[in-house]
């Protein structure tokens, strides 16, 4: 059927050609067997391509069974149907996950080193396989594309099962397939080379994609807006911790964003809400507050002195960048984040102009809470009920400026459509308001 994996991609290409050229287009490999055909994909398209690395989570009993899907960026999908009915008890699932986070960290220093992974956020993404013959992996990666803000999904492989591919169209905007065989068998059956696919084959394929696009156009950078942007490294005492520093021209600010998890630079969420307050003029900070090997300690994400203490000291660093020096500095804190936040904004001498919690745990600042000086706005999902309880009882110990904003019809994550764009608009207004000299 396929010669090798490289003719498959180059002939997957010629059925995907109505997407060349397409804005915002980008093209994911899934580890390992699919970066090759996706090599040949994006290199026809002339598109950016990434691996998408996913993590099924299985049933203990039945590891075929997946409850759900971990990706990176803190992405987590999870099927409540299948937890109640196989009747899991929260200290088994948490054991599941931690051992695959694990895993996912692993495997993505592995295959990327320091790149991060490319934002996904507004755009349409292919996410390609060698093929397919129960799906499971495929489900994921398509589940966690679309949870990492991808505007279109389509799923594109050269062969598999006929129906694993019509059950695969419940995730994906489009399934392209060259081929369905009635007597399937197996993936490798229609490949003449089916060699394993190996790690170095993988980062030497992402390498040569990446210095091609580079010399196209730069790396892509997707519904980031125009302005100087550049990784960037902290020293916050024993760790460095990267960022991602985004400065408009004439930015009336900068925000910084702060979260719990350690995976602010990466989160397709905190990362759409910063090219929200980019396209407004706010010079935008993302950053890991936690190290992958601090974050997989999931003390470190509660402590929330931890983590205040490293938002202060990254906030003195800030103070030092020429580009932002002297713009009025805000925060945007989510989950524990927003305890970190409130916590540093309370700070003896800090000149924290605002703070924007989005279904944040700001009862965690505790006796902090009534020392914050800086505007406060909670967002938080209305079908959120019991982080509702927990910010309108926070909201009673603030003695600054403050205001509890509820989005009807959003749970925790702002899953729900129209409802992260609420957060964005809110939290733009909110800084832009209190950036302004006269509301200082």
């Amino acid at each position: 059927m396929f010669a090798d994996r490289r003719e498959a991609g180059m002939r997957l290409a010629e059925r995907l050609h109505g997407f060349a050229g397409a804005e915002n287009l980008v093209v994911v490999g899934l580890p390992r067997g699919g970066v090759p055909v996706a090599f040949e994909v994006a290199k026809a398209l002339g598109a950016p391509l990434d691996v998408i690395i996913v993590r099924k989570l299985g049933v203990p009993f039945q590891p075929e069974v997946g409850f759900g899907a971990l990706g990176e960026g803190g992405v987590r999908v999870i099927d409540r149907d299948i937890v109640w009915r196989a009747n899991l008890p929260p200290e088994e699932l948490t054991m599941v996950e931690e051992r695959e986070h694990a895993e996912l960290l692993r495997r993505g220093r592995r295959l990327r080193g320091d790149r991060a992974p490319l934002d996904l956020a507004g755009r349409t993404v292919i996410v390609v396989d060698d093929g397919v013959a129960t799906g499971g992996t495929a489900r994921a990666a398509c589940q966690v594309a679309r949870a990492r803000g991808a505007s279109q999904v389509v799923l594109a492989v050269p062969v598999g099962a006929p129906e694993t591919i019509e059950s695969l169209r419940e995730v994906a905007d489009e399934v392209v397939c060259l081929r369905t065989p009635e007597f399937f068998y197996a993936i490798g059956a229609w490949y003449r080379d089916f060699a394993q696919a190996t790690d170095d084959q993988v980062v030497e394929l992402l390498r040569r994609a990446g210095a091609s696009e580079d010399e196209r156009e730069g790396r892509a950078r997707g519904s980031d807006p125009p302005g100087p942007a550049g990784e960037v490294w902290m020293d916050v005492g024993r760790v460095r911790l990267p960022g991602r520093l985004v400065v408009p021209e004439n930015a009336a600010g900068v925000v910084v964003f702060v979260h719990g998890s350690g995976s602010s630079r990466h989160s397709p969420r905190n990362r759409y809400v910063a090219s929200t307050l980019n396209r407004a003029g706010l010079a935008t900070l993302l950053f890991d507050l936690l190290t992958p090997e601090e974050e997989f300690d999931r003390g470190n994400v509660f402590d929330i002195g931890l983590l205040a203490g490293r938002l202060v000291r990254v906030t003195g660093w800030l103070d030092d960048r020429p580009e932002v020096a002297g713009l009025p500095i805000g925060y945007f804190g989510a989950s524990t984040g927003a305890a970190a936040a409130l916590w540093a904004a309370a700070e003896p001498g800090g000149e924290i102009a605002a703070v924007v919690s989005r279904g944040g745990r700001p009862d965690l600042a505790g006796p902090r809470l009534p020392l914050v000086r800086a505007a406060t706005l909670l967002i938080v999902g209305g079908r959120d009920e019991v982080v509702i309880d927990l910010n309108r009882a926070a909201q009673e110990r603030l003695r600054c400026e403050n205001l509890l904003r509820i989005v009807p019809g959003a749970t925790h994550l702002f899953e729900e459509p129209g409802t992260l764009e609420s957060v964005a608009a809110l939290a733009r207004d909110w800084f832009a308001r209190h950036f302004e000299p006269s509301a200082s």
